[in-house]
């Protein structure tokens, strides 16, 4: 059986007290998140040698999160990624998003999901439920909703995330989660010897803002292919257009699951020994390698420099809004939008 404690998380610039909740289950595995942006602030997983291992880069507190600008663990909405151009058109209507990535539009402006508080809808032994009103007009964006971000922890060493939202207006809708990962420790440096395999044959090629151009484009003998165990650093500084333009891996990869529940990909952290499988119903994945970390401070003194951590942030693709041959992100009136995550462990 599974327990969930709850602490205070420390304060907020407003005086506001986070709160921090903690899930166990009975083979060590520890979860835990923050009411403060709904964020996973704490994954520990036993490594080969029975040893908990921290595997998420996080900061201490909630004013860590409120003045850290790098998305540790954080729900992103209420469209992750980017739209070119910060500007969506739905039913002839152009609605205009905030402009705060050269001029596009990146994880929906600065007014994001996770610099503010959610509210508990529900809680088990084992999960908890975060909801959030986002009203009509939200960073932009037409139609209200409530979206709720749940994290389930199972007992075969599975953390589920699951996200629901039945919109009041046709709207963009395509959550994602933003942890870190460093299967060594969230403190231990380079994650360049992880070995990573993901399940896609094609990558959304971006020009050099990272907007899409549409194309797919095939990985077979480029920097790209993961379709068979390589470390992350084998070919990230690659004369090859995209890690050039990426300043390493900061890309989406074309999915083959089919729109159904499936393992995309997968992570072994050279050290720990420690095997992280994602999967995932979503179309696409993210892959970022803390390409622009910049000695961000972190959680028990750490500072996290550039590649101390790779994201799996699955998602619909960036700027799908603006692309007929990608998987749209529009959710309509009354349809509900209902996606899982689940990153699973274990051990080589």
């Amino acid at each position: 059986m599974g327990t969930l404690t709850e602490k205070e998380f420390g304060t907020t610039e407003d005086g506001r007290m986070a709160v921090l909740y903690t899930m166990k289950n009975d083979r060590g595995m520890v979860v835990s998140v923050t009411d403060y942006g709904a964020a996973l602030v704490e994954l520990m997983v036993p490594d080969q040698n029975g040893s908990p291992v921290d595997v998420v880069l996080g900061y201490d507190d909630a004013a860590g999160y409120e003045a850290g600008g790098a998305s540790f663990g954080a729900p992103v909405g209420r469209n992750a990624n980017r739209i070119g151009g910060a500007s969506i058109e739905l039913n002839g209507i152009t609605y205009m998003l905030e402009k705060n990535d050269n001029g596009n539009n990146l994880h929906s402006g600065t007014d994001y999901y996770n610099k503010r508080f959610w509210n508990v809808d529900e809680k088990t032994e084992d999960s908890i439920t975060f909801i959030l009103h986002s009203p009509d007009g939200d960073q932009g964006y037409p139609g209200a909703l409530d979206m709720r971000v749940a994290y389930e922890l199972t007992e075969d060493n599975t953390l589920r995330m699951k996200y629901h939202a039945v919109p009041d207006q046709d709207t963009v809708i395509n959550m994602t989660n933003h942890s870190y990962f460093n299967l060594n420790g969230h403190d231990s440096g380079s994650i360049l010897k992880h070995r990573i395999i993901l399940d896609a044959d094609y990558f959304t090629r971006a020009d050099a803002e990272s907007i899409p151009t549409g194309e797919l484009t095939d990985v077979t003998g480029t920097p790209m292919d993961f379709r068979e165990p390589k470390t992350i650093g084998a070919e990230i500084d690659s004369d090859y257009e995209a890690t050039q333009l990426g300043q390493g891996y900061d890309h989406n990869w074309v999915l083959k699951n089919n729109g159904k529940f499936a393992k995309v990909a997968e992570a072994a952290g050279d050290e720990s020994g420690i095997v992280m499988e994602v999967w995932t119903d979503l179309p696409g994945v993210q892959v970022y390698t803390g390409n622009f970390l910049d000695r961000e401070p972190g959680k028990n003194q750490a500072v996290y420099e550039k590649r101390a951590a790779v994201c799996f942030e699955t998602q619909y693709f960036p700027d799908a809004v603006h692309h007929d041959n990608f998987e749209s992100p529009v959710c309509r009136t009354g349809e509900t939008y209902s996606t899982v995550t689940a990153y699973h462990f274990t051990v080589r």
